[in-house]
């Protein structure tokens, strides 16, 4: 798996978690182990840029998703997976705010990398095709990111 991390926000990140999580999710994803990743993590204003531009709405966000290639129906990884890792694939950027994040941590009662490692694999999910406009949608994808970060922490802990 190919996970590149460029932190262009001038605030300190743990990468290397960042990178182990994303390599976490995309496995239980049965994602192709050659597929590739890009995790962004930019300051306020860039991020605010980037909402207003893709999303139409101001101000900075937590976390924006670009995908890249499109997962075709049926694949593993792909929402309504089948068994077998999908194809191989640029999948897209994730892009993170840590100075929105760390408000958000505060106000969840949890630190400021437990807030990126869900906010991480909140857009790996949006790149697989989950999404949550729909109450059933919010469901499935809320439940799934619930799981990843379950399985992660327990694999965090024995490192």
């Amino acid at each position: 798996m190919s996970i590149e991390v460029a932190n262009e926000s001038g605030v300190e990140v743990d990468e290397t978690a960042l990178v182990a999580l994303a390599g976490h999710v995309l496995d239980h994803m049965k994602v192709n182990p050659l597929a590739e990743l890009s995790i962004l993590v930019v300051d306020e204003d860039v991020m605010a840029g980037l909402h207003e531009q893709w999303m139409g709405e101001p101000g900075p966000t937590d976390v924006l998703a670009f995908p890249m290639d499109e997962l075709r129906p049926g694949q593993t990884g792909a929402r309504q997976g089948n068994e077998g890792p999908a194809d191989p694939a640029l999948l897209g950027d994730v892009v993170l705010c840590p100075q929105v994040a760390a408000k958000q941590a505060v106000e969840a009662g949890h630190s400021a990398q437990d807030e990126l490692e869900l906010l991480c694999t909140h857009g790996i999910l949006h790149l697989l095709g989950y999404d949550h406009a729909e109450p059933e949608e919010h469901k499935e994808m809320f439940g799934l990111q619930a799981e990843l970060l379950t399985a992660w922490r327990e694999v965090r802990t024995q490192r």
